[in-house]
């Protein structure tokens, strides 16, 4: 059965740090606006910063649906599943914030990730949990994790960073969101 936790300590803590992929989960105010749900990989790439925030870095791609639905109301979900081991599915309900490049704070988080930062970060999305359950899993099917795909880091390495604010610039769904809500802020700034 569910339970509900005021902390993300223990066995919650290692959990969320031993899984290869997590999901984000956010939407717009607007009735008719798009649900957004995005999955997050690269191992070391989020992060328990306490008790009750968690971070993740995020990086480039063709739409920034997250960053402008956390800009509009800071409503989040992450979802964690156990494809291996044990069944449990651990959700933390919260509200986020990305902290982008040009904020005095991106830099000292971004040192937290150590080798895990990488070409075409954009922000480092903090959440704070208002809401910290797990479920049993007993539906999550089992699923082999056979590597990380480099894909992402290798496009994106091969570009400057001046390269990299150009692609994003150039991505119709960078700077607004599907719905038209203001996202990733452009001209990017340099790291």
């Amino acid at each position: 059965m569910g339970k509900t936790y005021d902390r993300i300590e223990g066995r919650l803590k290692e959990f969320i740090e031993a899984q290869p992929v997590f999901f984000t989960a956010t939407a717009p105010l607007a009735a008719d606006g798009h649900v957004n749900l995005s999955p997050k990989g690269r191992r070391g790439t989020w992060r328990v910063l306490d008790e009750r925030r968690v971070a993740y870095l995020d990086f480039g791609g063709s739409h920034a649906e997250t960053l402008a639905h956390l800009r509009e109301n800071g409503r989040i979900t992450l979802m964690w599943c156990a494809f291996d081991g044990p069944p449990n599915i651990v959700r933390v309900h919260g509200t986020g914030e990305p902290v982008f490049r040009d904020d005095p704070r991106f830099a000292g988080l971004v040192a937290g990730f150590g080798e895990a930062d990488g070409p075409a970060l954009r922000a480092v999305v903090v959440v704070t949990a208002k809401l910290i359950s797990d479920t049993c899993g007993f539906a999550v099917p089992f699923l082999d994790y056979r590597g990380e795909r480099t894909l992402h880091e290798d496009y994106f390495g091969r570009k400057s960073d001046e390269e990299f604010a150009a692609y994003c610039e150039g991505k119709e769904h960078n700077a607004t969101s599907l719905d038209g809500l203001p996202a990733l802020p452009l001209p990017l700034p340099p790291r």
